[in-house]
């Protein structure tokens, strides 16, 4: 077991700053990358207290029902000694809301259309103003060293580089069915760039395998790719052809049978277990 992770000052630092701001524990100890109890031994250790559990007199309920409306929430909080999220909970049980007045004002800090301070209008792009790029194309363009860092048309680096192989390439998949690559296409999933040697064959003779149908071996090897070796049916008959029922006395599949249901009881406990 790895030692705990001791606390630095900047770290008091941050909890002073979130505690300050009325952060629930919760999130405290999500922003550090700690344990809950981890914060809460800390904050006792530091003199902060989580008052989660505050009993509100009917003045306090009296100053929120009278300030709530039209006052930022911080400043009711300070003023009765309370964290921010026990104000805006209990605001919340109480059905208070923030009045419209108050929300389309500077104090609610929201983003309103057509303000005019001066700080803002120098930098607000005008109604009617046309983007100075607008409608132009620049193929090629590339002032200073932005063509040498800019990423090119079909190239390929890390992982994608070291892993490429070209159309063509065979491989076993699997389920030890031969493979090969025949497209690189971007909008087609990388699992299906590969189709199976012997759909190929089958679809060079006979043309694509009908919807509800697959191919089959003949003789069970997948290593004997042969258009005479394969044969089409359909999904049903190759999930019977594969039962264990079919290709095993009735004595092992009932053992088999047994066994899955015996695995599955024991998994269940373990979790149970676990949880």
């Amino acid at each position: 077991m790895s030692a705990r992770r001791p606390w630095t000052r900047r770290d008091d630092t941050v909890l002073r700053t979130l505690h300050g701001n009325g952060r629930p524990i919760s999130y405290i100890a999500t922003f550090l990358v700690r344990g809950k109890k981890s914060v809460v031994d800390r904050a006792e250790v530091l003199g902060l207290a989580f008052g989660t559990n505050h009993q509100w007199t009917d003045a306090e309920n009296a100053v929120l029902h009278a300030r709530y409306p039209n006052e930022s929430t911080d400043v009711i909080a300070r003023d009765l000694g309370l964290q921010l999220d026990q104000v805006y909970r209990h605001a919340a049980r109480l059905g208070l809301k923030k009045s419209d007045a108050y929300m389309e004002s500077d104090k609610a800090g929201r983003i309103q259309r057509g303000r005019t301070d001066p700080r803002m209008v120098a930098t607000q792009f005008k109604k009617g103003s046309v983007p100075a790029n607008k409608g132009l194309r620049r193929p090629g363009w590339a002032p200073g060293r932005m063509a040498s860092t800019q990423f090119k048309k079909g190239e390929m680096s890390g992982a994608a580089k070291h892993n490429y192989v070209p159309i063509g390439t065979e491989r076993l998949s699997k389920e030890g069915y031969l493979e090969r690559k025949v497209t690189d296409d971007p909008a087609i999933v990388r699992a299906r760039r590969w189709v199976g040697v012997h759909i190929l064959i089958w679809q060079e003779a006979n043309g694509p395998v009908a919807a509800g149908h697959c191919l089959a071996f003949r003789d069970r090897n997948k290593t004997h790719i042969a258009l005479d070796n394969l044969e089409l049916i359909t999904r049903a008959e190759n999930m019977r052809r594969n039962s264990f029922h079919n290709n095993y006395p009735k004595e092992v599949a009932q053992l088999i049978q047994l066994k899955s249901a015996l695995n599955r009881k024991i998994n269940r406990l373990s979790k149970e277990q676990t949880q």
